[in-house]
């Protein structure tokens, strides 16, 4: 689960990480307001949108102007007149794609003087099963940019959880950075402060792009990116409640319901898949027959058929899917409980598009059996191959 910045800085903040101050608003009329309760004489007036790239970005709307999501006010009139512009444009960004997304939310701060700008993150190692720290001189730019063209400008260190975070890697991050002095003491009390969030919260990625040393000799996180575990969730109510759904995919927000592994793609075959190793190979032979997927959906060992139901559903809300392919080997989870599941669906919902059924495993001519006597307009499978065949023909009219 993403989380906008003002509200990644606020969970920092709890855990004594220095940000700048700001006042997140909804309203234009509450720009005023806002900016003269921070005080200025700088403001930056900041999109808040779950993308990155905000400050190169563009609006759509030409009344937004083309100075970027994240502007910089040199009076309380420029404050209001960005807030009327920003709020409810869309703005495109690199991470965005064309289509572009609507800002709800602007973050009003004070302005910072800058006298160095790094990069600092922290995520999950999946190998090594550790917190890993990426620690860059290049902040403010893209981190992809920097790893292609300058790799030897990244550093990387992992923290045993067994020890924890401990003085020398705060060091390393300092060495890193070129950091000596207070400024090294700071990284090292940052470096803490950061990994006991992170562990606290169970983020799933910590960014902090820029990290900046100000003027006044301060190291400060002016930027923000805070991923959460899914699965850790309901430990946190608190985190919960900082979700935004109008930043997310209405099916997506449909599947969390339910439980259930959907994530929406730009195809045209929609897939329903049980386990996740499944899921991606029967979305590597769409592409491989010349066609796209329209979603990663995994509905589980155990899904109900009432699970199942709503993932077919979710999936012909969808209106660029063209075909649906059920892939069922079934294990844990059972043919006729999907089979139940798919017949439930197409009568609640209609099927306008060509269906394939590939089923196998557990019960699996019981499966067959129910969507054989359904009197339904499903095409079967014998296997993986044959299924993702016959879909890509159909959706082509072949």
């Amino acid at each position: 689960m993403n989380i906008h910045e003002y509200q990644a800085k606020a969970v920092l903040k709890e855990f004594g990480v220095a940000v700048s101050r700001g006042v997140p608003i909804l309203k234009a009329a509450d720009a005023e307001a806002a900016a003269k309760e921070l005080g200025g004489p700088l403001w930056v007036v900041k999109s808040q949108i779950h993308a990155g790239g905000r400050g190169k970005g563009k609006f759509k709307e030409a009344s937004a102007g083309d100075k970027g999501g994240v502007r910089l006010a040199k009076s309380i009139d420029e404050v209001k007149q960005f807030a009327s512009e920003m709020l409810g444009a869309t703005l495109v960004t690199v991470q965005t794609g064309p289509a572009g997304k609507q800002v709800n939310r602007l973050y009003i701060e004070d302005g910072s003087d800058i006298a160095k700008e790094f990069y600092l993150s922290a995520l999950v190692d999946r190998e090594t099963s550790e917190v890993a720290f990426i620690v860059s001189t290049e902040g403010g730019m893209d981190i992809e940019d920097v790893a292609h063209k300058t790799p030897e400008k990244i550093v990387t260190f992992s923290i045993d959880p067994a020890t924890g975070v401990m003085p020398h890697h705060g060091r390393r991050v300092a060495q890193a950075l070129g950091l000596k002095g207070d400024l090294a003491k700071q990284a090292e009390t940052l470096v803490a402060q950061l990994y006991t969030a992170f562990t606290a919260k169970d983020m799933a990625m910590l960014e902090i792009n820029p990290l900046i040393v100000t003027k006044q000799g301060d190291l400060r996180c002016l930027d923000a990116k805070i991923s959460f575990d899914t699965n850790a969730l309901y430990r946190h109510p608190d985190v919960i409640a900082l979700r935004d759904t109008s930043e997310e995919d209405a099916k997506e927000i449909e599947a969390s319901k339910y439980d259930l592994a959907y994530i929406a793609l730009d195809g045209t075959i929609g897939c329903m898949v049980n386990g996740a190793g499944l899921a991606m190979a029967t979305l590597d032979i769409i592409k491989l027959y010349g066609e796209s997927p329209a979603n990663f959906l995994d509905v589980g060992g155990g899904a109900s058929e009432e699970k199942v139901t709503a993932a077919f559903k979710i999936i012909t809300a969808d209106p660029n899917v063209k075909g649906i392919l059920v892939n069922i080997f079934g294990g844990i989870m059972k043919c006729d409980v999907i089979a139940r599941g798919v017949i439930a669906a197409v009568k609640a919902v209609g099927l306008q598009v060509p269906l394939v059924v590939r089923l196998e495993g557990t019960n699996v001519e019981e499966g067959k059996t129910i969507i054989r006597e359904s009197g339904l307009n499903v095409v079967p499978a014998d296997d993986l191959d044959d299924a993702a065949q016959k879909i890509v023909n159909a959706v082509k009219g072949k």
